[in-house]
């Protein structure tokens, strides 16, 4: 099977793949700077692991779903 270049898929196959990219880099950004904001004490296990695992979209998911510690906000 051939694989198409971005450019030469269709707009609808483009837009789709540039949404996901864009929810990509949101929740990436929402997770490190949580990370950032957040003191240790508020995170499940050690904040620089965390770092590093929330460099991509499905850690980031997971670190936003499980690495926190919930508070009584």
């Amino acid at each position: 099977m051939k694989k198409t270049p971005f450019n030469e898929r269709p707009p609808r196959e483009q837009a789709k793949v540039a949404g996901v990219i864009a929810i990509s880099i949101v929740v990436v950004a929402l997770a490190q700077n949580d990370l950032r904001r957040r003191p240790a004490g508020q995170i499940r296990g050690n904040k620089t692991l965390w770092r590093v695992v929330s460099l991509n979209a499905l850690g980031a998911l997971i670190y936003l779903s499980m690495g926190r510690v919930r508070t009584g906000e």
